[in-house]
């Protein structure tokens, strides 16, 4: 059952819990005239905040109808893609066992810090717009809308992607069929799942990421039995990592190859931040998921590399290294259960695969519906992309974004033709940008909500290791960017593969500074930004602190 709603606004903190030397009298932050009244929802459309409205029924808005298990699985699915299937095969040609462990492990932390502050935010303002939002209301509205558009082509290229792959996964099945009818009904299927209630999404996704779930776990039991040569014909041990050139192969630079190939493993895992705006209780489910990030990197990347590094060799002839998680060969899982002496491996890992590349895109197109409809409700979109169904689907950005994929699956159709493939490098980096985008607008919001005089005690949800987690975050997330290009300059430098790397990043730039220009926007002071609208109504608000001020 939904719980009884009621006001919650963030209580002002003494100075004692700001470490602040105390407001004066004059404040304007904190005078009881000045406090601005619990956000009621139904008069910020038009400054841009985000009415995310109630339950089932309500017309024109979008709707809580996500459970708690919905929640748990979406982020669970946000994890587990073809980076874990089928990109690790490649993080482990690249380092060796010990390298790609290491890198797993160092991405997987700054994942947990990301999705950390993601909770933080969520948990108190949690809104379909998500890091896109937060990022214009707490740093800049230019940078919302630049993250905003990036971001929704970013997941409109990969449902195009989905697309393509879905047609090859079962042509393995049926290689006389063309996979460009099998892509279609991945379409509608998707469209279909969407398009008539967040249900259909939540459901859906539950069931695809239950699947994977199970999938890794069998994976990493049938892993360390064959490693310990309880089945199979061998016993694997630690031979694997005494090989010459290993555990560490190519040393930094291999940990460099399998790093970018982690960071793009992971990503997804923000899609809960998405979801929260229509969850039931995001105060309950939002911290319970982001909790459990740190579990499942554990189990499903750190346990899972560590097992494939056991059983296949890093030199396998079957594993091909690559720059990117598209660059392997066959799924190091088809490899574990072949050595285990599964032979239905392929068939019952290429039916994993091909649930994943649905789930990927049944993700995206509920993630790019409600971006793109967000940019519209902040006017940095077209205002028809307002119009939600009686059924709470952002049904004009939801048809848009479909019509656009389809278009780029059709691009990717055409024989030798660069376009798409420079599509889907130019869309990666903003995955990244995301990344970067919730650090930043998580440590733009915590100072703000202190400097203006509120207590940090009293937010639902607290990110840990503040400020540190994020500045790891920051760090890390420019390390990778950077990074990723780092194949245009070995063994000679090719400007062709330079552009094509790094040419995301001043597309960002330009996004942003017209915004800006058009607008007049700039950062805005932390005295000024918004901490209170879309804040969500809790049934329990947080202990109010002492409030110091002058009658």
């Amino acid at each position: 059952m939904m719980e009884k709603p009621n006001d919650f606004v963030p209580a002002p903190a003494s100075p004692a819990a700001t470490g602040a030397a105390g407001p004066s009298a004059n404040s304007p932050h904190l005078s009881e005239k000045s406090m601005p009244p619990p956000y009621s929802g139904h008069d910020k459309e038009e400054a841009g905040s985000i009415d995310m409205a109630g339950g089932a029924g309500q017309d024109g808005h979008l709707q809580r109808n996500l459970k708690e298990r919905h929640m748990t699985m979406i982020a669970i699915g946000g994890t587990i893609g073809t980076g874990l299937f089928l990109g690790a095969g490649g993080a482990l040609a690249n380092a060796g066992p010990a390298g790609c462990l290491v890198s797993y492990i160092m991405v997987g932390i700054m994942v947990f810090f990301v999705m950390s502050s993601l909770g933080e935010l969520a948990t108190y303002i949690p809104v379909a717009g998500s890091f896109n939002t937060y990022g214009g209301r707490f740093i800049d509205p230019a940078f919302g809308f630049a993250l905003g558009w990036n971001y929704w082509f970013s997941w409109t290229t990969t449902v195009a992607s989905e697309l393509v792959a879905t047609g090859i996964i079962i042509q393995f099945w049926l290689p006389n069929v063309t996979g460009v009818i099998w892509s279609a009904i991945a379409m509608a299927l998707m469209f279909a799942l969407n398009a008539f209630s967040v249900k259909g999404y939540g459901e859906s996704e539950y069931w695809f990421s239950l699947i994977k779930v199970i999938a890794v776990i069998i994976f990493i039991i049938v892993g360390i039995f064959t490693a310990a040569g309880v089945i199979g014909d061998h016993k694997y041990g630690f031979e694997n990592w005494t090989l010459e050139g290993g555990p560490f192969h190519d040393h930094i630079v291999g940990i460099v190859k399998s790093f970018l190939v982690a960071g793009f493993s992971f990503q997804g895992t923000e899609l809960v931040g998405v979801a929260a705006g229509e969850s039931e209780n995001p105060r309950r489910d939002v911290p319970r998921a982001i909790k459990q990030v740190f579990w499942r990197i554990l189990i499903f990347y750190i346990l899972a590399t560590f097992v494939m590094g056991l059983i296949i060799p890093y030199d396998d002839p079957l594993l091909v290294a690559g720059e990117g998680a598209k660059d392997v060969g066959i799924s190091p899982f088809t490899l574990v259960f072949e050595k285990s002496g599964m032979k239905a491996a392929a068939h019952v890992m290429n039916a994993v695969i091909l649930i994943t590349v649905l789930s990927a895109g049944n993700s995206g197109l509920y993630c790019c519906a409600r971006t793109l409809w967000t940019l519209a409700i902040e006017g940095k979109a077209p205002r028809f992309l307002r119009k939600v169904s009686k059924n709470g689907i952002p049904v004009n950005a939801l048809l848009v974004t479909t019509a656009l994929s389809t278009v780029l699956f059709c691009l990717s159709m055409i024989p030798d033709a660069p376009v798409y493939d420079w599509l889907l490098t130019v869309s990666g980096i903003t995955g990244f940008m995301a990344w970067l985008g919730i650090a930043l607008s998580h440590w733009r919001f915590r100072r703000a909500y202190i400097a203006q005089g509120y207590d940090v005690g009293a937010l639902p949800y607290r990110a840990l290791l503040f400020p540190f987690g994020p500045l790891i975050a920051v760090v890390v997330t420019t390390f990778v960017i950077i990074g990723q290009g780092y194949s245009s300059f070995t063994p000679e430098f090719s400007a062709e593969n330079f552009v094509t790397s790094y040419i995301g990043i001043p597309i960002f730039i330009a996004c942003f500074f017209i915004y800006r220009t058009v607008r007049k926007t700039s950062i805005i002071p932390l005295v000024d930004v918004d901490v209170i609208s879309d804040t969500r109504q809790f049934d329990e608000p947080p202990p109010m602190a002492d409030v110091a001020h002058t009658a």
